[in-house]
């Protein structure tokens, strides 16, 4: 397993780095990003080497013009910690499948 460096935007708990202890795991905030536009945070994350930003917004997809960003993203279904937590296997299995320069969006469980 290929260890990534992974970006959660400020929509995402914190508490999701949990999920992803075998990853090197920031946040927006603590990169100093709070409040910038989207266009700017992937532009920051990827000058910064990150290989993947997780995020809540499901706007981004049609905002930002992804194919050239070079970045991977996974976009989740909810912010809801609660949910999330239970859903931390499902979430570190997306991770794992994701790839560098796609857009992966993860669902809620059927």
């Amino acid at each position: 397993m290929r260890r990534l460096r992974i970006l959660l935007d400020e929509s995402v708990p914190v508490q999701v780095r949990k999920a992803l202890l075998d990853h090197d795991v920031r946040t927006a905030v603590e990169m100093g990003w709070r409040g910038i536009s989207n266009g700017k945070l992937l532009e920051n994350a990827k000058a910064a080497g990150f290989d993947l930003l997780i995020i809540a917004d499901k706007n981004l997809r049609y905002q930002q013009n992804l194919a050239a960003r070079g970045i991977g993203i996974l976009e989740l279904w909810t912010n809801h910690r609660p949910t999330l937590e239970r859903n931390f296997d499902r979430i570190r299995a997306a991770v794992e499948s994701a790839n560098i320069g796609k857009y992966l969006t993860l669902g809620e469980r059927p």
